[in-house]
């Protein structure tokens, strides 16, 4: 697992900027809060409300980003007053968390936007119980939310905003009856269930520290949309959750909160949960926990009794998770896997003919958008195939054409990616054993539709084909390995139907 986090590919150095900026913000934050007197409290509510903004604001558009982030006071200081509020109601206190945990699912039918403000006012709501906040601190609290968006708007969109270099990034979404808006009503429910299953689990573990239950079975549903990413996420959050409390007992129980050790180990950790996060779940929840268990320390609460609850919580959590997936609305992956194998093969075909576009000599063809939609199909796809291709699969023959798959598409996003690069030179000038290959790959493409034929003939290279510039032949080569990989992909995706690829 470590290994992925390292050796992932990182185009534009994205996640590394990402990374650096959060821990540039969020320091920022805690810096102004703590020097504006803030309690310690109210220092580790800014704190997380920075990180939050910078973690879970992800519209395409940079205009966008900053209308998303101006909200998110807007509807986390409502919530941070309603759960303070019913500090000293259990029972209402209760039923509200778990109604603010199923309207933040709900709420990601509106899109990115809609996603990041419910994950940020579900997280105010916990954020209260984690603190034991009660009305008295609410003033300090809510200063401390808004000078934490703040520092990190000041980071993002003032001193280091790096996106506006780059193309807007097209966020993947499913057509049809898997789409946004039914996901997000079923998961709505799910969560509700899960939510209060993990509840009333949860304290009759712990009185104090029951909301990690619930944290723990609505973060699972995060970014998922079948029942078999869920129960992975699930396995995942568990597995980070344990290394994390080992790395605790080891590092943040002798430190017992001290400062300076303490603040650079909880930096240490908001870089790590950024930059693993977009390619390793684990170990973004290992330095999640880590993080959790210094700020416990901070707090003077910190002991491996601590820890050992916390784990039981998040066991309890996932199986609030697991259980409302599979018996409330449950959806398998088959459908969901394969929508997202041909929308990457659809992205494969439009990188290309938008590469070969630019080469032909258009200067307003950029294949670069599209290789970068490409990676995120290509997320999207490998989280629908984690539950075949897990360790603990013992569907040994769909294990290895999953694989296969994935390894294929890994193929074509190489290839695109160095054709994308070709693509930019402006010497590789158009020539007509490229357009030969285009049509070749183009008829692959269509090789791999549900109903189509034998596919386009290609068309002819014709006499006197080309002068044969290095970028040329660059191009080609990145042609002919597309072509090659999206005709073995056409063995796993037309398999017999009694074995379908990604029936879970």
């Amino acid at each position: 697992m470590l290994k992925r986090v390292f050796a992932a590919p990182d185009p534009g150095l994205l996640r590394l900027r990402s990374a650096t900026r959060a821990v540039l913000g969020i320091g920022v934050a805690v810096a102004g809060c703590a020097l504006t007197g803030h309690p310690l409290t109210a220092v580790m509510t800014g704190g997380l409300a920075a990180l939050l903004a910078l973690f879970t604001v992800t519209d395409p558009r940079i205009r966008d980003q900053a209308v998303t982030t101006a909200l998110l006071p807007v509807v986390g200081l409502p919530v941070l007053a309603l759960a303070t509020g019913l500090h000293a109601a259990p029972g209402a206190r209760d039923a509200a968390f778990v109604a603010v945990a199923g309207a933040a699912v709900y709420a990601r039918r509106r899109g990115p936007r809609g996603h990041a403000l419910g994950v940020f006012a579900f997280m105010t709501f916990f954020v209260t119980q984690f603190l034991r906040a009660v009305p008295a601190q609410l003033p300090e609290l809510c200063s401390s939310v808004v000078l934490g968006v703040l520092a990190a708007s000041a980071v993002r969109f003032g001193a280091w905003c790096f996106e506006r270099r780059l193309p807007p990034p097209a966020a993947p979404v499913l057509p049809g009856g898997t789409g946004l808006a039914r996901t997000t009503t079923r998961q709505a429910v799910q969560v509700t269930v899960a939510g209060t299953f993990a509840l009333a689990a949860g304290q009759l573990l712990s009185d104090e520290r029951w909301y990690w239950a619930v944290g723990a079975a609505w973060w699972i549903f995060v970014n998922t949309s079948a029942r078999g990413e869920t129960l992975v996420r699930g396995f995942r959050r568990l597995v980070g959750t344990v290394l994390g409390i080992a790395a605790g007992l080891v590092v943040a129980v002798p430190l017992q909160g001290a400062l300076l050790p303490t603040t650079v180990l909880a930096l240490a950790c908001v870089f790590g949960i950024f930059y693993s996060a977009p390619v390793s779940y684990s170990w973004m929840m290992f330095a999640v926990t880590l993080l959790v268990s210094l700020l416990y320390g901070l707090l003077g609460a910190l002991g491996p009794a601590l820890l050992a609850l916390r784990l039981a919580e998040t066991a309890v959590g996932a199986l609030g998770a697991a259980l409302a997936v599979a018996f409330v609305l449950p959806v398998t992956t088959h459908s969901v896997t394969d929508a997202w194998i041909r929308l990457a093969v659809r992205c494969v075909h439009e990188c290309t003919t938008t590469a070969m576009r630019r080469l032909a000599g258009d200067e307003t063809a950029d294949p670069a958008p599209r290789a970068a939609e490409l990676e995120q199909l290509l997320a999207r796809v490998r989280m629908s195939l984690a539950p075949l291709v897990h360790p603990l699969s013992p569907l040994r023959a769909r294990k290895a054409r999953a694989r296969q798959v994935l390894a294929l598409l890994d193929d074509c996003a190489r290839e695109v990616r160095g054709l994308a690069a070709v693509a930019a030179d402006p010497y590789a000038s158009h020539d007509a054993r490229l357009a030969a290959a285009c049509w070749r790959v183009e008829a692959a493409v269509h090789a791999l539709e549900p109903e189509s034929g034998p596919g386009r003939a290609p068309a002819p290279a014709g006499p006197g084909a080309a002068p044969r510039h290095p970028g040329a032949e660059a191009a080609l080569s990145h042609l002919d390995g597309l072509e090659r990989a999206l005709s073995g992909l056409a063995t796993p995706l037309r398999s017999s139907p009694r074995a379908p690829l990604t029936a879970v």
